[in-house]
């Protein structure tokens, strides 16, 4: 069943996972050239996507982690809570994003046995799964993300929604599989206004083995 997120944790948590050197977070490379995608996802929109989109969260993650360790070491608490929506939009945004690009691929690939069985278990088939993250994606009002997440304490699959970039596990506690970026900046100047047709199209670029990986971790 589909949720929506609604609980909100405190901004550092799940932040740990953000890959960094020396505490400050990098942009991590594609594993797959910026056409590699085509027709369903253009160059271009790859392109700004990675290298303009997902480096400004990175960016502002760092800046506002410099002035949290700042305000940490000065004591002001009215600073550290002004920076945690700073900190949960950005390190949210780059947390969201690193899944993201691993999640996709040019190369066809089937989920593994036993995450196949998870999906029958709890969506009764594939096509019942699709069609309720499709609903979520589209469902998104205005900017955010659709997620197949999965519960640890009940092992069950389940089909959520966050706003903005507000990062998964850290919001719900679900461990992400598999996200759906509807922020208009990952499909407009492709698909215009018809997001719809850019969710139908991702499920043939879906990185099941990856998605099968994070499951079985």
């Amino acid at each position: 069943m589909m949720s929506i997120c609604r609980k909100v944790l405190p901004a550092s948590r799940g932040l740990a996972s953000i890959t960094s050197v020396r505490n400050k977070a990098t942009l991590p490379e594609l594993p797959y050239e910026y056409a590699a995608l085509e027709p369903i996802i253009s160059r271009e929109i790859m392109e700004l996507h990675h290298s303009k989109h997902h480096q400004a969260y990175v960016t502002n993650y760092n800046a506002a982690k410099e002035q949290l360790d700042d305000a940490v070491a000065k004591e002001d608490a009215n600073k550290i809570i002004t920076l945690q929506g700073a900190l949960r939009f950005n390190g949210g945004g780059h947390i969201n994003h690193s899944i993201f690009w691993k999640n996709l691929s040019p190369e066809k690939s089937s989920p593994s046995d036993a995450l196949q069985k998870a999906i029958i278990k709890d969506f009764k088939s594939m096509d019942n799964l699709k069609a309720e993250l499709k609903a979520a994606a589209v469902g998104v009002q205005g900017s955010g993300w659709a997620w197949l997440g999965l519960n640890k304490k009940t092992g069950n699959l389940q089909v959520v929604q966050c706003a903005n970039q507000d990062p998964l596990q850290a919001t719900t506690g679900l461990i992400p599989l598999f996200g759906i970026d509807v922020w208009e900046h990952a499909y407009y100047l492709q698909y215009k206004n018809v997001r719809p047709s850019y969710v139908d199209a991702i499920f043939d670029i879906v990185n099941w083995k990856d998605v099968s990986e994070r499951f079985s971790a």
